[in-house]
């Protein structure tokens, strides 16, 4: 999987699509299990500091380990 773009060098755009393929979702919720990862919310809702700029990637992803 290719590195999340980085903040200053990525548009909002860049980063939402990079969520969205990143955290697609599978519908085998017996196999993925994102959603007991993020606790239930979407990765786009889990991952929106990191979309909208405020937060790194890396950043948010400590939030749910």
């Amino acid at each position: 999987m290719n590195m999340a773009p980085e903040i200053g060098k990525s548009t909002e755009e860049e980063r939402l699509e990079y969520v969205k393929n990143r955290f697609s979702c599978i519908a085998d919720c017996d196999a993925c299990g994102l959603c007991s990862v993020f606790h239930g919310k979407d990765p786009e809702i889990a991952y929106a500091d990191y979309i909208r700029g405020d937060r790194g990637f890396e950043e948010v992803s400590r939030d749910y380990k």
